[in-house]
């Protein structure tokens, strides 16, 4: 898994102190602006967080690349909709020897291993095969090359597997990100889509340490949400994300 942070607002954190600030002054955006300083801005955002007062993080916005995931991972991914995404097609990409995720419950035995790489072998093998007798027939229908080809490969990959790696890249404002966090980082969430969480954490902590001071899962600020599913580790969690 490869996730990198490529475009973000700039001064995020100076940009939202002077959104919210706005509210409350009779000044204009220039005036607040000028007399805002870093430990300002610092104290004025830690505040934010402490109303829960969220709405003003909505003017910074935060764009990552993410390759090396599955299907799984970006179908679970997309269901936070309030976000941009653009992900590799595979109407118009062939994916010859494509690439695939191994659960790492499964890497860790040689037996599943072994056979969950035949497994997707047997289906690479399947998708070259009905891509290439689709184009075929498809050509002897009268389409061209070009066509015929692009026709095929969308009807071929209906047999990839959920496991199959794909690249996306996303954007998603600030007051997402901390529900998507909530969310995602939380040791319920599924495995791949927890890990890719807590690296797109890391990078924007790099960034904007102010908004991001109380970001993981739900219970990093609040009691645990999961009722009789909670994992019981809410201290862990704290000392972790904190």
């Amino acid at each position: 898994m490869n996730v990198k942070l490529i475009a973000y607002t700039p001064e995020a954190e100076k940009l939202i102190a002077s959104a919210a600030k706005l509210c409350y002054s009779r000044g204009g955006i220039e005036e607040i602006e000028k007399n805002l300083t870093q430990d300002k801005v610092e104290k004025f955002v830690d505040m934010l967080q402490s109303y829960g007062h969220e709405s003003p993080i909505e003017h910074v916005s935060f764009t990552f690349a993410v390759e090396g995931v599955s299907r799984s991972l970006t179908h679970q991914l997309v269901r936070h909709r309030i976000a941009s995404y653009s992900q590799q097609s595979q109407r118009y990409v062939k994916l010859e020897g494509f690439e695939y995720v191994v659960p790492p419950a499964i890497a860790s035995d040689e037996n599943l291993l072994k056979d969950y790489n035949e497994a997707m072998d047997n289906i690479n093998k399947s998708y070259s095969y009905l891509a290439d007798k689709l184009k075929e027939k498809y050509i002897q229908e009268g389409l061209d090359e070009r066509n015929s080809e692009k026709k095929a490969i969308e009807d071929a990959r209906y047999v990839f597997p959920n496991a199959c790696e794909t690249k996306i890249v996303f954007t998603m404002n600030a007051r997402t990100l901390m529900n998507f966090f909530r969310h995602r980082c939380c040791q319920r969430a599924q495995w791949e889509i927890r890990l890719m969480a807590d690296k797109m954490l890391e990078l924007v902590k790099d960034v904007a340490p102010a908004i991001f001071k109380y970001a993981g899962p739900s219970c990093v600020k609040s009691p645990c949400p999961e009722g009789r599913m909670t994992c019981g580790k809410i201290d862990e969690m704290r000392k972790r994300y904190l």
